[in-house]
């Protein structure tokens, strides 16, 4: 895995670049079967976020938009000036900070389960929640709680193995995003102003990240392409891998000619 401006990733394939940003407690390790399948038509980049995998966590008291300018940087000394970005979650917070800073670098960009809007008062409470949680429990038995419901089938085999990725995450690097996820500006203006197509990939199942609020958002796009996916949650690429990654597939397709 390479490193550049403290950011690791990995690169698979060659042509028009694809970033894939993971999300809350996760790594570059949740797109490998993305690059894997992608890679044959497209370069794919995914990369950890600091502090998150191999990558190096930004001092305390970071914002969303520092991890973004952070990812920013790294892709300048990629040489990386065209490119279509994908965040899950927590990556498409970032994804959506890249845009609103450096939107010239960018052809189009996906939320992948990921809104635009801020956090409400009930969820900020919530976050405060987690950090009290974690400042006295650890990570594992948050993250054993906090993955499952994640997923709507919860006989899918997929979830154990990303339990166990999460608990690698270290305390410090999930109350800090916490902290950052919490105080987050709402976005909405990125869809609004942003010149290329924005792709929505949205869970029916999906407690979090509700359909109707994203439905609300796609309004709001010069260019949206929305596609829901009837039995999962907040995970489609375990919970519908094929269908999200033939999605992300045809997206770039259509953006790249």
């Amino acid at each position: 895995m390479p490193e550049k401006a403290g950011i690791f990733y990995t690169e698979e394939g060659t042509g028009f670049p694809v970033i894939f940003i993971h999300g809350f407690c996760e790594t570059n390790e949740i797109w490998k079967a993305f690059s894997n399948h992608l890679s044959k038509n497209f370069r794919i980049l995914a990369v950890d976020l600091p502090g998150f995998g191999k990558s190096t966590l930004l001092p305390e008291g970071f914002s969303i938009t520092d991890v973004a300018n952070k990812v920013l940087v790294w892709l300048e000394t990629t040489g990386i000036t065209d490119c279509v970005v994908v965040g899950h979650s927590l990556g498409g917070y970032v994804a959506l900070a890249m845009a609103e800073q450096r939107p010239e670098l960018f052809r189009a960009f996906g939320l992948f389960h990921s809104t635009a809007y801020a956090d409400s008062e009930e969820k900020k409470q919530s976050r405060n929640k987690v950090i009290e949680f974690v400042a006295r429990q650890g990570v594992a038995p948050f993250v054993g709680s906090f993955i499952p419901p994640l997923f709507f089938d919860q006989t899918n085999p997929n979830i154990q193995s990303v339990v166990a990725l999460a608990s690698q995450t270290r305390p410090e690097t999930l109350i800090a995003y916490v902290r950052a996820m919490r105080d987050r500006p709402d976005r909405t203006e990125v869809l609004r102003s942003f010149a290329g197509r924005i792709l929505f990939i949205a869970g029916e199942k999906d407690n979090g990240i509700p359909l109707d609020s994203i439905t609300k958002q796609v309004i709001l796009t010069a260019h949206p392409v929305l596609h829901t996916l009837p039995l999962a949650g907040h995970m489609g690429m375990f919970e519908d891998p094929c269908r999200t990654i033939e999605i992300v597939r045809r997206f770039v397709l259509e953006v790249a000619e």
